[in-house]
Parts: C-alpha cells; structure tokens; sequence
C-alpha cells in the first residue's frame, strides 16, 4: 500500500538505505500533520533522493543534521546526475528534509540540534531563562526578548571564556550599549539597555556585585509622548472588517481575529495563545492570559466578537485534537496560529482596504480602541483595565487623542490690537 501511494521506484530505492527503516514513519508523521497525500509523495520523491546520496557518500543515520542537508542542496543538487531522480523543487526539498530531521529528533535516533555558541554562555542563558520565569514570572516571548542582547553581550564581553563578571568594568558596559546603539531607534536603543540592566539584576541576585555595573547602563530618551497614536475612523474601521471573505473557512478564521483586535483590543500575541477553553459561552466572557506577564485575565466577550467565534469554531476551524482556539488552514493543522501569522493576517486586511502604507500594523486597533472607549466618557483607569496596562502612564498616551475635551479646557487666544 504505502510503495503504491508513494511510488514503487522511491520506495524501494531506500530498502538499503540508512533511513530504511524510517520509511513508514516518515510518511505517518506526514499523515498524522494533515499533509495532503500528492504532497506526501513530493517531499518523499525528495527523500529518496536524499537517501541515494548518503548510501554513495557512505553517511550514516547519526551524522545527518542542517549543515549535512544544507551541503545536499547547495553543493549535490545544483551538479546531481544521479541516475533516474525525480526532480524536486528547492522549497520541497528542504520542507522534506526539515520534516526528517524533526521526526528522526524526536524518536531520539539523531543528536538535538547543537549550538554555535560556548557551552558556558548556553548554560547562562538557560539559568538566565529559568530566573525569568520561575522569579520574575516573565512570558517567553519576553524571555525570548531579552535573550538576544544578553546572548550578544555575552559573547562580546566573554567569547569561549569563563564568565566572570569581576572582570567586566563600567565603560566595557557604556561602549557595549552606545556601539549597538549606532543602528537602533531610541526605543529599540531603550530595550537593549533594559535587557543589558534585567541580566545585570540577575547576577546581583546570584550574589555577585554589579551596582556600579548597573549604575553604567546609559539611559536612553524615549519620549513617549511625543507623537499623537494614529486611529481609524468609524467608518475605516467598518471597511476593515468587510475586508474579510467570511465565506471561507480562512476567512471566517480572520474575521474573529479580526474582532477580537477591534472590539476588545487584544495584542496579537494573546489572540494567537487563546485556548478553546477560554472562551466561557454561558456566562459570555474571555479568558486572557497576557502576553507580557503571567496574568490571566477576564474581559467581557461582545456580542458580535461572540458571534464571529461561534462562526468560525462550528464552520471554519480545522477538525483538529489540539486545543488552541485558532489554528493552521494549511497542513500541518494541528498548530495554533503564531502571533506572526495574526500579524500577516491584519497587513493583508489593510492593504485590500487600500491602506498599504500603514506603519503601525495590529498596535493601531489597538489605539483605536482605547480612543473610541475614551471619547464615549471612559476614565484612563477603565482603558487601562481594558487594556491591561500595568501602569497608567502607559495609558497616560490616549489622553492626547480627545480633542472634544481638549478643546473645552484650551485658554482662548488673546486677541491683540489690530
């Protein structure tokens, strides 16, 4: 059955190969994605090939990992004469192989993928990562955050050597900052300072002595209040959510993701981690835990934001065993939605809308609701609970964006002799 399904040629030229008896399970682990059966076969043409290299080349299962695979197709495929191969796109190949080496990992037949970086940083990122979540109770897309500018500093400061923080001085500090510095905005010069301050904090808490440490992280002017957010309209905000095609399974999908940024304004990264279970149908609320913090928190669910979920959950979500409320409509579909894909999802929204050069992506509903809430007579502390602030001078912003109460408390200008 499977050698009919993925041809007979292709099955049978990895019967002495090392991945022979990979061959049920690679097309299993296909199956079991969801992964359409004329795809299978594609990226199990490709296996095949893949096998026929390394028998000639004399590999053997445990030396096969991203540097071997990347040397098949740059170097083997573009000068290959192997004798009757099917020819795969580059984009198939390397799926196919990608989904090898995951399968292979994770039966324990082939090593974790190593890192390029000294075993000593590795172990001080992961007691770093540890700190941050057990400690300070911080998201992983926070942790992740931090993680490269603590990485690079690391690197900088220490190479291979052994870390040792009685050698780093205040202006190793100040130059690490100001020379990363050169290339970044000032908000994004501000969170490399804040990362360089949480590791700095997190050695101190570990005992070592790094106050003047600290004390050298330059402060980086961020004027928050700068600018005034930019909003839709009613009525942009009425053809954004006609944008959507809810006559499709995807687009029923992207229209409740949709309303959840609009009508409560979630961040993308909350809407992308909703479980099935978060949604109480009976007492009508939601249930969100935040993507910046450990908090779960409870906000009303809208009638119409309910009816859009009701939709997609009964008509548009793939039949699926995985809990997230939002998943994949492409194999493999048992995945939720990452926070990138929800981001992709509101750009391609905008641009049908015509609104191509928009710059402020998913943050800009976001703004919109806190404005709307805020010209219907809201306090800051209600956008705030909304919007799950931890600070009200995060909030402080939207202040700017009520002209109608701005206009009643502005000094008339004085009139001069004419």
């Amino acid at each position: 059955m499977y050698e009919d399904q993925m041809g007979v040629r292709s099955w049978y030229q990895l019967e002495d190969s090392v991945l022979a008896a990979s061959r049920h399970a690679y097309v299993d682990y296909l199956r079991g994605h969801g992964y359409a059966l004329h795809t299978i076969g594609h990226y199990f043409a490709c296996l095949a090939h893949f096998s026929h290299w390394l028998t000639c080349s004399g590999i053997e299962l445990d030396q096969i990992d991203e540097d071997l695979i990347r040397q098949f197709i740059s170097v083997h495929l573009p000068d290959c004469d192997c004798p009757g191969r099917k020819v795969c796109a580059l984009n198939f190949t390397r799926a196919a192989l990608r989904h090898l080496l995951k399968m292979l990992r994770a039966q324990g037949r082939i090593q974790p993928r190593s890192s390029s970086l000294p075993g000593t940083i590795v172990d001080e990122l992961h007691r770093l990562d540890a700190y941050l979540d057990e400690t300070c109770g911080l998201a992983a897309s926070t942790r992740r955050n931090h993680h490269d500018c603590i990485r690079d500093f690391l690197v900088h400061q220490f190479g291979d050597r052994r870390i040792d923080m009685s050698r780093v001085k205040p202006q190793d500090i100040l130059h690490f900052v100001v020379e990363r510095s050169k290339e970044l905005s000032p908000t994004s010069a501000g969170a490399l300072a804040g990362s360089l301050r949480t590791y700095l904090r997190y050695r101190q808490f570990t005992g070592d002595q790094t106050r003047t440490l600290i004390a050298a992280v330059p402060k980086v002017a961020v004027w928050s209040m700068a600018r005034v957010p930019r909003l839709l309209t009613k009525d942009q905000i009425v053809q954004f959510l006609h944008a959507f095609d809810t006559r499709t399974s995807s687009g029923r999908r992207d229209y409740a993701m949709a309303r959840l940024l609009v009508d409560l304004g979630l961040r993308v990264g909350e809407v992308a981690a909703l479980q099935l279970s978060d949604v109480d149908w009976r007492e009508g609320t939601l249930r969100i835990r935040a993507a910046k913090c450990k908090r779960v928190d409870f906000l009303p669910l809208p009638v119409q934001t309910g009816r859009a979920l009701a939709d997609y959950v009964r008509y548009g979500r793939s039949q699926t065993a995985g809990r997230a409320l939002f998943v994949r409509h492409r194999a493999p579909f048992d995945l939720p939605v990452t926070p990138a894909v929800v981001c992709s999802v509101v750009r391609l929204a905008y641009a049908r809308c015509g609104w191509p050069g928009t710059s402020m992506g998913t943050h800009l509903l976001r703004h919109t609701v806190a404005s709307r809430m805020l010209s219907n007579g809201a306090s800051l502390k209600d956008i705030a609970d909304v919007l799950r602030h931890r600070s009200l001078n995060t909030t402080m912003i939207y202040s700017k964006v009520d002209f109608r109460r701005l206009a009643a408390i502005a000094a008339p200008w004085p009139e001069g002799e004419s």
